[in-house]
């Protein structure tokens, strides 16, 4: 029998049993480190569950923890599971999965027993075609729930403290503290926002699983409208389908101390968020492009967080100015010609008595990504130059679209100089060539 599950917002235990539940370090452990892959801001980490390691999105924007895209992980074991419906954020319906209970998970030395996952059936939900790199999982309030969680965003290490006061005082002597508030196992923090040239206190979801600096919603309070000066945009994909909206500046966020100028914020269409569950007040949320300027530590059994500033604190905010989305489509093989690395012991010599010059190449083979056009936003200017949807990437700028990593296009495309790109695709087996230059509409 199938039951019906609002995925992100399910009411979880109260906090009097933090202390007896969620990871737990080995005897006599007290710390861990261990390294994580940041890619558009996100964090990945590597989490076995029942002995088998997976990549898991680190995301406090959600409570349970969820995995998908298991087709190549297929020796993973899973107990008593029984069939769900499963709705997030996006426009479209609930989709069908699987809650399991009995789980082992382990980060590093510390283990969390008897842990309930959900699976995603529906393989269309594929984050790892977004992000380019393998992603099984999203973890959040069950890995911050009864340990101090430390995210170095600039060293790239999630480091795990047990609670305790000794660890607690070395931290606030270093860090500021924000008070922060847990409700249904999510954190929220009060900021200020200005825009439209009207200042207001906003309550926002702490959501680092959504790369962007600020989403706002509309609909919350009649003085969040959107600038005038915008644009409509793909922002990001979710459980139950795609997320659009609109993109501008508002002239400044700030959280005490910390006042970020000019920041780039998302304004998400009422039907993407139409599945979302509000608690009380709440007007949005604060995301990767801002957190990931400062090292922070969550304290959920306390309702804090420590935070300090790093190297990135005073980078430009920037976004996508081509209009496209880049994604994985499969994988291909291609011959690359490598020089030999041997050095003869004589030297060789022509029928003139000249020294010869050995050119010693051998060819290997190597599997490397295929690049497809995922979304292409209206009136930008890869559409104005003929970039379609669907068109499968050739070259970048005339190089081998496969030289390039997708976070690495990404960041050509989120340049603050008006670059010119060319792009050669394939289209119904034919062979395009576009080029754009980079237009900041905001």
């Amino acid at each position: 029998m199938k039951r019906t599950l609002n995925l992100f917002f399910l009411i979880f235990s109260i906090f009097s049993v933090l202390a007896q539940q969620g990871f737990q370090f080995e005897k006599n452990g007290d710390k861990i480190s261990v390294p994580f892959k940041l890619i558009n801001n996100l964090v990945l980490l590597p989490i076995k569950v029942n002995g088998v390691e997976l990549n898991f999105l680190l995301d406090s924007g959600v409570e349970e923890t969820i995995l998908f895209s298991l087709e190549e992980k297929k020796e993973v074991r899973f107990f008593n599971a029984e069939k769900v419906l499963l709705r997030g954020l996006g426009s479209q319906e609930a989709v069908e999965g699987l809650k399991s209970t009995n789980n082992i998970l382990q980060f590093g030395s510390m283990l969390y027993a008897d842990h309930m996952v959900y699976i995603v059936l529906n393989q269309d939900f594929n984050l790892s075609s977004h992000i380019g790199i393998p992603v099984n999982g999203i973890i959040g309030f069950q890995f911050f729930r009864n340990n101090l969680v430390e995210i170095n965003y600039s060293k790239k290490r999630v480091i795990v403290y047990s609670d305790t006061a000794k660890n607690r005082k070395k931290i606030v002597r270093k860090f500021k503290t924000i008070p922060v508030a847990i409700e249904k196992s999510k954190p929220y923090l009060k900021g200020t926002v200005l825009l439209n040239n009207k200042e207001l206190v906003v309550k926002l979801l702490i959501d680092i699983g959504n790369s962007d600096a600020i989403w706002l919603f509309q609909d919350r309070s009649e003085f969040l409208k959107v600038p005038p000066k915008n644009f409509a945009d793909f922002l990001g994909r979710g459980f139950s389908g795609d997320v659009e909206g609109k993109r501008a500046r508002i002239q400044k966020f700030a959280r005490n101390q910390f006042v970020f100028n000019n920041p780039i914020v998302a304004f998400p269409d009422s039907t993407s968020i139409r599945n979302v569950t509000m608690v009380p007040d709440r007007m949005g949320s604060v995301g990767g492009e801002i957190m990931k300027r400062f090292t922070v530590i969550f304290n959920y059994p306390k309702k804090e967080m420590y935070v300090k500033k790093n190297s990135l604190y005073n980078d430009p905010f920037a976004y996508n100015k081509s209009g496209v989305e880049i994604q994985h489509n499969g994988l291909q093989w291609v011959q690359e010609t490598v020089r030999m690395e041997t050095v003869p012991l004589l030297p060789k010599y022509n029928e003139s008595g000249e020294t010869k010059v050995l050119n010693d190449f051998k060819y290997k083979f190597q599997l490397k990504p295929i690049y497809e056009i995922a979304n292409v936003r209206n009136n930008s200017p890869a559409a104005n130059s003929g970039v379609q949807k669907g068109d499968i990437i050739i070259l970048i700028n005339n190089a081998p679209a496969y030289r390039y990593s997708l976070q690495k296009v990404n960041s050509l495309f989120r340049s603050e100089e008006e670059k010119w790109i060319t792009l050669e695709v394939e289209r119904n087996s034919q062979i395009l060539k576009f080029r754009f230059q980079l237009q900041d509409f905001l």
